[in-house]
Order: C-alpha cells, then structure tokens, then sequence
C-alpha cells in the first residue's frame, strides 16, 4: 500500500510537470520574438510603452520582446480599481500602465485583443508623462538646432551662388562647374529642411478650459458648449491633434486627486469622440496632472473653481501652422 501510495503520488507531480511544460511550450509557440501567431491564443503580460489609435505597444516580462497589441471594438478594457467604473476606453492605456492582454494573433503578427486588465498606478503613470514632456521638449531643442543649421547651410549655398556668378564672367566652363556645386548646396539645404519638418514639432493654434464641480469629473453643459465651439470654430484645420490635460485643485489626497484628474480628462476625451466628431486617432492621450500646475491659488474658493478644470488644445505641426485657422473657445 506505502508502495502503491509512493507510486501515485510520483505520478501525479510528474503529471503537473508535464502541464506546465506543455503551457510554457504552447505560449513560445504562440509567441515568438514579439510576433503572435496567425489564429493562436496568446497572452501578454507587461508594460505599455506606446500607443498610436488602436495599436499598443507593450514590453513583454517573460522575454522582453515588444508585442503589439490591436483593441478592437469589442475588446473589453477593465481597470481593476477607480473612483466610479472598471470598464475603460483604449484612451486609459497610457505609457507606463502594466497591462494583461488576452486574444488570438492576426495575419500581421499582431494580438488582436479580446480583454485587457490593468491596474491603474499614479507613480508609474506620472513618471511616464514626465519623460514624454521632456521627450516634447527635447525634440522641439533639436528642431530649434536644426533650423539653425538650416540657416547656416542656406547662407553657405547663397554665397556659393554669388560666387558662381562672378566666376561666370570669367568664362562658361568655370560658370557651369560653379551652378553645379550651387545646385548641390541647395540640394544639401532641401534635406535639413525636410528633416526639421519630419520633427512633427507642433504648436498651438486654438485652446479652452473646462470646468468642473468640488469632487466631481461630470461634464456640465458650460463645459459642453466650450468644447462644441472649440471643435467647431478649427473644423477647417488640416492635421490637427487634440491635447487633453486634467487637473484639480489642492483639496483632497494627492493620490484622489491624480485619479480624479485622470476621470476629468477622460470624460473630456469621450464627449469630444462620441459628441463632438473628433476620430479617436487624432486625439492624443488624456493625461491627469493631479493638483499640480495650479491656475490660481488654492487658498480661496475662487481660486480652488479655477484650478479644478481640464485644458483642451487643438495643436498642428509647424509646417501646417501658417495654414491653421486660429480659435480660442472659453467657457
């Protein structure tokens, strides 16, 4: 019987064993080098580094590969804790959320999802968005030095040209080698210009503050009326993104106030999707500051009103701007 018992016991760990290699082995098989396979089951587990309209991007723990991610319109996006719902847009997966993605790969490599869990963490997302603004204000210094070169090499090819010009009175041959090399300066000037354009630096052509009640993140119909016009008024803006920035005042626990800015700013970001006609893919992702930046002092109610507000811009890329439709929109 201890013999019998021995064996059975034995059987059953090797049994185990045996299924967690087979599951290790079918997620390999699933997932490798960050490519799902066409029609398997696949899970991924790890952190948000980008998202562009419906495709994010996470870092897989297991491996490391990056691991795109498609949401659908039926992919079920469920925050695990929050002030009032769990159930969220793709506009909550915002760089540096840790998330679980369950679903099936697609033709190009992708996992199309049918759920994604994440658990919403104030630190981790306020480090994210720290680094994108210094991201934004790095890359708009190397727009700034580009230019400049931009300047320098334009001066260069002009002086060139003038030196071409004299050196055809001396004769056609030294004219022509001369509008050759002024050809290949401009030609050097073209491409510094088109890189400072392919900087996507954007500026702001049109912005609005919405306003909210102590403690609340519903959107009253002042606040409605201010988006409606914004939207309306830089309909002919081509190109255009949308900011959303959520914000508070100082009453309150700072960790109640980062998530109630987030509530603020996504409310904001679904009126304007499902209201105001603004397609998802031009809008960039709503991020809560918490009481931070204030407007006004929070020492007085005054102040505190206009602190507890979300900040709306209608940006274009510089190359677009002279093009822009200039518009503020206020409350």
């Amino acid at each position: 019987m201890k013999l019998s018992s021995g064996k059975t016991i034995r059987n059953v760990l090797l049994s185990a064993v045996c299924v967690c290699l087979l599951a290790a082995m079918t997620f390999a098989a699933a997932v490798k080098n960050g490519q799902i396979s066409s029609e398997r089951k696949a899970t991924v587990e790890g952190t948000v580094i980008s998202r562009d309209g419906d495709l994010v991007k996470v870092v897989d723990k297991k491996d490391g590969s990056t691991v795109a991610v498609r949401v659908t319109g039926t992919t079920k996006i469920e925050r695990k804790k929050g002030l009032s719902h769990k159930d969220m847009d793709v506009t909550a997966l915002v760089p540096g959320l840790t998330v679980k993605a369950e679903g099936v790969g697609n033709a190009e490599g992708q996992l199309e999802a049918k759920k994604i869990k994440f658990n919403p963490d104030a630190f981790a997302i306020t480090v994210a968005q720290q680094k994108q603004i210094m991201d934004n204000k790095a890359a708009v210094g190397k727009a700034q030095t580009t230019a400049d070169q931009g300047l320098d090499n334009a001066a260069t090819a002009q002086s060139s040209a003038n030196k071409a010009q004299s050196t055809a009175d001396q004769g056609v041959a030294s004219a022509q080698a001369a509008n050759a090399a002024a050809a290949t300066n401009a030609t050097a000037v073209g491409r510094v210009n088109q890189r400072v354009s392919d900087l996507g630096d954007y500026v702001t052509v049109a912005e609005t503050g919405v306003y909210f009640a102590d403690g609340s993140h519903r959107l009253n119909d002042a606040g409605k009326a201010a988006l409606d016009q914004l939207i309306s008024a830089n309909s002919n803006v081509n190109g255009y993104v949308v900011e959303i920035a959520g914000y508070t005042s100082s009453t309150g626990g700072a960790k109640y106030n980062q998530r109630l800015s987030e509530e603020r700013a996504a409310v904001v970001a679904q009126y304007l999707r499902e209201n105001a006609g603004v397609p998802m893919y031009r809008i960039v992702v709503p991020a809560g500051y918490g009481e931070t930046h204030p407007a006004a002092n929070n020492d007085d109610a005054k102040g505190r009103a206009m602190n507890r507000r979300v900040e709306v811009k209608v940006l274009v890329s510089k190359g677009l701007q002279q093009d822009a439709q200039v518009a503020v929109a206020r409350p």
